[in-house]
């Protein structure tokens, strides 16, 4: 990955093997204009990202059945002030599709264990729950 400041508080993040290219912007509450995710913003996303793809990853290499498609997450990022740094983060994963209990379960706990989520301080709080259809 490259990350290039483009002036104004503004960075170009470009994957280097896809040339995909994302932008990060200060936000309003710290100087920026906030027009694009800021670098926290990108942590948030990433947990959240990540907890969906480890859960298919894991329901794939354990044989279970659990749909994923259609699976979507939302993350609200409540930041500190003194030091400033991501003190909250909470995580509404939402599956459409029914799951039996076992698999709730294992659902779960493979959120906790995401590599974000072992990344991430401890003092960073985070609460994740999972709804699927019942």
């Amino acid at each position: 990955m490259h990350v290039e400041y483009q002036g104004d508080l503004h960075c170009q993040l470009t994957h280097e093997s896809s040339g995909t290219a994302i932008y990060t912007d200060a936000p309003k509450d710290n100087m920026g204009r906030g027009e694009s995710f800021s670098p926290t913003d990108l942590v948030a996303a990433g947990l959240a990202s990540c907890i969906l793809t480890t859960i298919g990853i894991a329901a794939r290499n354990s044989g279970r059945t659990i749909p994923m498609e259609g699976a979507r997450a939302s993350v609200v990022k409540e930041m500190t002030a003194n030091p400033r740094r991501i003190g909250r983060l909470t995580v509404e994963i939402d599956i459409p599709h029914a799951l039996s209990a076992e698999d709730l379960k294992f659902v779960e706990n493979v959120a906790k264990t995401c590599p974000v989520h072992r990344s991430l301080h401890p003092d960073v709080q985070i609460e994740t729950t999972i709804r699927a259809r019942s």
